[in-house]
């Protein structure tokens, strides 16, 4: 299901560029987007084929059967399997502001046979130290209070959960109902949603983790540690979506701490992390030692990062081993005191196996406001305050950053995704990626080429 939806994304973009007058009539940044579509899609070895029926198109674009023959060639030359060109097609369908997936394209696949189906549907992994109610429905199974163990239960709960993507799904974005659209319940078809929460012991959490990690080409996981104001829901659909996006070959999972969810609640979120820090470290060790993961890609936000860098530090120091099974290190908008970082943190992870990847920003609003609460400048700033250190690639992530308070842009915009994908598709460092270099008197950090 998921790679026919790409595949209508890709012959999308396609018919949709050619209507905005591409390739010799469109804006500059159509034009850019289409030529990097078709030369990702000329690397297939039935690439002749396939340009042959995008060069059709171009001299009549409204032609159904012309559409189909692109649709068709797109299909046995399995071009969806292929990030690059998805990329390329979702950037190109960014610029355009059109859906990705027209109905005309739809009655396409019908008509060759393709199942087309209104969302696909994504499994992740989850640990959690919230206090949890199973009675309740899955999106308030697990509240913003701290789990005090018991004769019943441990401090952390497992499970899985299942995360459905909609069809005309935009990378990045974690499409919700809207009171503007008259939307006011959730729609699998329309939104990304949290579909179930199912909760294991810790055997067969691993048994099922372990299988889907082996399944894997590469052996891979991701794990995700979000930041301050984010409930269990939203971590769980985050992370759904990031793997999506990311068309991650591996296993999914996430850390979900006792956030409040609330914008009001940054003095307990910070509160709660401390108190997280050794959950996550046990569980970290565990899922490296419990797990045949041979590329573990580790991500924190924001103020999850506290907690994954202190584990992390303290995972090298007695168990050296077991952190050699970690690739990379990814943390974006680290709410870090940026001194602490920069003379206590990084010096501890200098050990691993990669240079840390550190996505900053200048117009990080939520950074700026733990800066005023803290009085001193936090690691994910950019600007004069850039962090720029042995072992850490530095990127400046300001020119990509939209979101409503500036600090999700790690998983909201489209370009950082796309160099996340190269990072940890390719582990390509930051001078392989498509980013300029910036030197200074301090060193050199990176920025995403306009």
């Amino acid at each position: 299901m998921h790679k026919v939806a790409q595949m209508d994304l890709i012959t999308s973009a396609v018919v949709a560029a050619i209507e905005q007058g591409a390739p010799g009539h469109a804006p500059e940044p159509v034009t850019r987007y289409y030529q990097q579509l078709k030369t990702a899609i000329g690397k297939f070895d039935s690439a002749a084929a396939i340009l042959a029926a995008i060069t059709a198109l171009e001299t009549d674009a409204a032609s159904e059967p012309l559409r189909l023959v692109l649709a068709q060639a797109l299909s046995t030359a399995r071009v969806a399997d292929d990030m690059a060109s998805l990329f390329a097609a979702q950037g190109l369908l960014a610029q355009l502001r059109l859906p990705s997936a027209t109905a005309e394209i739809m009655e396409a696949n019908e008509k060759s046979g393709g199942v087309v189906s209104n969302y696909a549907v994504i499994k992740t992994y989850f640990a959690t130290d919230r206090q949890r109610d199973l009675g309740k429905p899955p999106a308030q199974r697990f509240s913003g209070a701290r789990n005090a163990p018991s004769a019943e239960q441990d401090t952390l709960s497992y499970g899985s959960c299942d995360i459905s993507i909609p069809r005309d799904h935009r990378m990045g974005q974690l499409e919700s109902p809207s009171l503007w659209r008259l939307e006011f319940r959730d729609d699998p078809a329309k939104h990304v949603v949290l579909l179930t929460a199912d909760v294991q012991d810790a055997d067969g959490f691993y048994a099922a983790l372990s299988a889907q990690i082996a399944a894997s080409a590469g052996k891979n996981a991701f794990l995700f540690i979000h930041g301050y104001n984010v409930t269990f829901e939203d971590a769980a659909r985050r992370t759904g979506q990031m793997a999506y996006d990311l068309g991650f070959d591996g296993a999914p999972v996430f850390y979900s701490w006792p956030s409040q969810g609330d914008l009001s609640g940054y003095t307990v979120d910070e509160n709660n992390i401390e108190w997280s820090t050794p959950h996550i470290l046990g569980f970290l060790s565990d899922f490296l030692a419990r797990t045949a993961a041979q590329n573990v890609f580790l991500i924190a936000h924001s103020m999850g990062s506290r907690g994954l860098t202190r584990a992390i530090a303290a995972l090298m120091a007695t168990q050296p081993l077991l952190a050699q099974k970690i690739s990379e290190i990814i943390l974006a908008a680290p709410d870090i005191d940026a001194a602490v970082f920069k003379n206590d943190i990084a010096p501890q992870l200098a050990q691993a196996r990669n240079p840390l990847t550190l996505y900053a920003s200048s117009d990080d609003l939520a950074l700026a406001a733990s800066k005023a609460v803290h009085g001193y400048a936090r690691a994910g700033d950019s600007g004069p305050g850039m962090q720029i250190v042995a072992g850490v690639e530095t990127i400046d992530a300001t020119a990509v950053d939209t979101g409503f308070v500036k600090h999700m842009y790690f998983a909201e915009k489209r370009s950082a995704l796309s160099d996340m994908f190269y990072l940890i598709h390719k582990q390509a460092r930051a001078d392989q990626r498509f980013l300029d270099p910036v030197d200074t008197p301090a060193g050199r950090y990176w920025m995403f080429r306009p």
